[in-house]
């Protein structure tokens, strides 16, 4: 039995030729046969030529995306005084001091990313047992 394939995808198919590819040429090849209605992704496959038994060989890092993953982060700012209103400025999407302390111990999760000033650490040590997924 036979896959049968749309039409669309046979035209497509014509365009691409069984080779390696230079990354330009296929970056702009890529971008010519992406015809479907969403959000497409491609994988590179590169040969680094490296023996990763030698540590001095080895390969971890991470990418910095030049426009994000697409995911907002809300960052909520633990300060107290001036420092309220610096975050704010900063773009921090909540801020306070004690206040925000009491409304997160009363559940209110509504951001991902928490940071505090260093001479609010030892108010915010209570909220060391609360989580996103309740106490």
């Amino acid at each position: 039995m036979t896959k049968k394939y749309s039409r669309r995808y046979q035209e497509l198919q014509k365009k691409v030729e069984d080779r390696a590819y230079e990354p330009e040429a296929a970056l702009a090849l890529l971008k010519e046969t992406a015809t479907a209605k969403f959000g497409e992704s491609a994988e590179a496959h590169i040969r680094l030529g490296i023996d990763p038994k030698y540590t001095d060989q080895q390969l971890r890092t991470t990418v910095a995306l030049p426009k994000g993953t697409g995911q907002v982060i809300r960052v909520a700012v633990i300060a107290r005084g001036e420092k309220v209103n610096e975050a704010t400025l900063a773009g921090a999407d909540l801020a306070g001091s004690e206040e925000l302390i009491e409304q997160i111990q009363k559940g209110m999760m509504d951001f991902d990313l928490l940071i505090a000033t260093p001479d609010m650490m030892p108010q915010i040590a209570k909220l060391g047992r609360y989580s996103a997924h309740g106490v």
